[in-house]
Formats: C-alpha cells, sequence, structure tokens
C-alpha cells in the first residue's frame, strides 16, 4: 500500500511541512494521532473546511487516527489569520450551535466508530483557564518579538491587532500541547495561512516536555490564477444544503476553469491518479466530461449519491444533454402575477435571480438573461402566459445560473 504522504504529494495537497523526512518515514512506519482544529464561526462549514476533511480521509483511510478539535474556546478570541478587521464577536451559546452543525455534517466523512477518530472541544479546557497561571505556564515561552514577526499578525500590524487576537497564537499552541499529553497527538494539520500557529504548538511541546512534534500545512483552495475560490455570488460556498442546494453546489464545480479542473480532481476527490491521468489526455468539448466527474464526485461526499445524480440531471437538461429538468431549481408564478404579465425585471428581482431591482436591469441591457434559449436585451419585455410550453419555461442568467418558472 502507497505511503499516505506519497498520496498527499502527488496529489498536490502539501504546501509546507515541518520535517520531511521524519514526517514521511512516521506516516509509513506508525499509526499516529493527528488533529485538525475548526473554529465554529458559522453554523455550517464551507469548503475551505471540506479541503481539511479530504485530508482527514486520507489519514484515517491508512490506518491513522484523527482527533478534530472544535474551537469553541479559540472562537471566543478569534483568528486574526489574514483578516483585515477583528472577527465579531459572538457568544457562547451561537458558537455553542454552530459546534453542533459542524458535528452533524462532519460525521458525513469520518469514521468514528470504534474509536477510529476522536472529536473534542476546547472549550473545556480553554474557557476555565486561570490567566495567571496560563501566562506562567504558556506566555514564559513565547517571544512577542517572533510573534509580531509572524506571517499570521504581518496583515493586521498596520490596522491594528487587539491584545485579545494576540493571545490566538498561545491558544492554539496549548490545543496541540493539550492533545499531545492527553491522547499523544503528534502532529497538526492545517490550511497554509496557519502554519506560524501550527509552528507555536510544536515549539511549545518541545520546550515544556523535550519531545518531538510535526506540523504540515495543505494547499489553500485557489484557482490557476491565485484568486481564492469558494466564493458564489451569494456568498461562501457552504456545505449546508439550505444555504446552497445541491443544484448549486454541483453548478459550482461544473463550471470550473478548463485550467483548473485536473487540479482540483486531485485536491477534493478520491478519483485514482490512474484515472485522473487520463482525463489529462483530455482537450477542449472533453473537458466537459471531466467537469461533470468533478461535479458529481464533490456533491456525491457532500450531499449523497442521490442528491449528486439529480443535481447531474438537472444539468444535463439544462445543457440539453438530456430531457429529464425535474431536478432544476424552480421558482412558482401565482395566476396573478401572470394574468397582466410580468416584466423581466420584475421577475429577476422576485425570483431571486437578480439582488435588485438595478441589478436585473443592468443584466437584461448587457444581454445576460435568456428565455428558452432566445435572448432578452429590453428592459420592458412582459413575460405572459403565451410563451409558456407545458405550463414552464427556462430563464438563464448569464452562462451559468438556470432556473425553471413554472405557472401554478
Amino acid at each position: 500500500m502507497k505511503n499516505v504522504f506519497d498520496v498527499l504529494k502527488e496529489r498536490g495537497l502539501i504546501a509546507q511541512m515541518t520535517h520531511e523526512e521524519e514526517i514521511k518515514k512516521l506516516l509509513a512506519e506508525k499509526k499516529i494521532t493527528f488533529y485538525i482544529g475548526f473554529d465554529p464561526t458559522a453554523d455550517s462549514l464551507h469548503i475551505g473546511h471540506f479541503m481539511q476533511l479530504v485530508v482527514m480521509k486520507h489519514m484515517q483511510n491508512a490506518g491513522h487516527r484523527p482527533i478534530i478539535l472544535l474551537g469553541g474556546g479559540t472562537t471566543m478570541v478569534g483568528d486574526p489569520t489574514g483578516k483585515t478587521d477583528m472577527r465579531p464577536m459572538i457568544s457562547r451559546e451561537e458558537i455553542q450551535h454552530n459546534a453542533d452543525k459542524f458535528k452533524e455534517q462532519m460525521s458525513k466523512f469520518i469514521d468514528f466508530s470504534d474509536g477510529k477518530a476522536i472529536m473534542v472541544n476546547n472549550a473545556d479546557w480553554l474557557l476555565d483557564l486561570n490567566y495567571v497561571d496560563f501566562l506562567r505556564e504558556v506566555g514564559v515561552h513565547f517571544s512577542v518579538n517572533r510573534m509580531l514577526s509572524a506571517e499570521c499578525f504581518k496583515t493586521r500590524m498596520e490596522r491594528g491587532l487587539s491584545f485579545l487576537e494576540f493571545n490566538y497564537m498561545l491558544m492554539q499552541s496549548y490545543d496541540f500541547y493539550k492533545l499531545h499529553k492527553e491522547y499523544d497527538c503528534i502532529m497538526e494539520f492545517g490550511g497554509d495561512d496557519q502554519w506560524s500557529n501550527i509552528i507555536g504548538g510544536i515549539e511549545l511541546i518541545r520546550r515544556k516536555d523535550s519531545e518531538d512534534a510535526y506540523g504540515m500545512t495543505f494547499t489553500l483552495l485557489t484557482t490557476s490564477e491565485g484568486k481564492k475560490m469558494g466564493k458564489t455570488e451569494k456568498g461562501a460556498l457552504w456545505l449546508d444544503p439550505e444555504k446552497v442546494t445541491p443544484y448549486e453546489f454541483y453548478q459550482y464545480w461544473r463550471n470550473v476553469d478548463d485550467k483548473d479542473v485536473i487540479r482540483l480532481l486531485k485536491l477534493v476527490t478520491f478519483v485514482s491518479m490512474e484515472e485522473i491521468s487520463e482525463y489529462e489526455k483530455f482537450e477542449g468539448q472533453q473537458l466537459n466530461t471531466v467537469k461533470e466527474r468533478l461535479a458529481y464526485e464533490v456533491t456525491k461526499m457532500v450531499h449523497g449519491e442521490e442528491e449528486a445524480q439529480k443535481a447531474d440531471a438537472a444539468a444535463k437538461a439544462v445543457f440539453g444533454a438530456g430531457s429529464d429538468d425535474s431536478n432544476m431549481p424552480t421558482f412558482e408564478l401565482s395566476a396573478e402575477q401572470i394574468e397582466a404579465g410580468i416584466n423581466i425585471v420584475d421577475l429577476l428581482s422576485v425570483s431571486g435571480l437578480a439582488p435588485s431591482k438595478g441589478e436585473g436591469r443592468r443584466l437584461v441591457q448587457q444581454g445576460g438573461v435568456s428565455i428558452d434559449g432566445n435572448k432578452v436585451d429590453d428592459i420592458a419585455y412582459a413575460i405572459t402566459k403565451d410563451i409558456f410550453n407545458d405550463g414552464k419555461i427556462v430563464v438563464k442568467k448569464g452562462k451559468k445560473v438556470f432556473l425553471k418558472i413554472i405557472l401554478a
């Protein structure tokens, strides 16, 4: 069986690591306990978290034991990493609610049976700490000069870094130390923006216990141009189907750029490298097949096989590759709305295709709207009952967004 280190490396997942040769040897010869932390700042995981879960799954498949650390305590402070402003402070109740939602979603990906994975919450040890004891036990091992030079603080130095957030690195480092003591956890994983915080934990373990610990960070999800992925018109690409429907989720991946599809297949799916090497030979229109595979695989992992099949069928109906449009997103017009005809701009607004009438007008004037394949560029255009075929029409916004309008 291939070393999981080699799997992560060939799929392009590894960004940085502390001791490459030692880590490679360790993962090949032992079954280790490792952890990844997730701060529950929202009530759903998003696609950035999903990347971490994919890594965790690769490790678990190879026999290593993951610890999922929910940051009930660290979320009370907020991670300044990559943020230009301080995070809004949220209540304990809201943090607990978010943590419960995270648990529910994570259980779809990670096997917690028979102790194969552990989930803990750092609120259990951070919230009752005595501050002076903490400073004496942990703070004494940190150099302020070194902390200020860390990448995670650099973006905040001009705008101002609160003392509250300055404690975050100490708290995350203490988490690693605590998990090392209680669960023999010897490695921390995280996004590449967490490098400085991970190093802090490794050094704390070394200074307090004179023992080795390791760290590895993973590629952030970006396009080939370096632009961060995971943003939709509605905001983040959430894993919660109430926030982003399985169809919308599928469409996001179906519409990635040609230049990105092979790399994404390696990063966020478990499609074998042998299959992917075959896909690498595809060009032009053939790449649509690869995009469909990418979209299907990621949607299946997040929303289940049935929802992935529905989304796939709906997408193919939209692109003319099939006739089943039953799973396409739908908006219903009432008899009153259609009786006198509804203006195209009003329709875009009430159906949610445009966030405002002003944005709807702009879309129409720029040629970004069509009905059943026919472009609509007149903002005075009215949709009437007689243009409906079998009680439905399909409105297309731009190249990627489709909505089936049906009559009540």
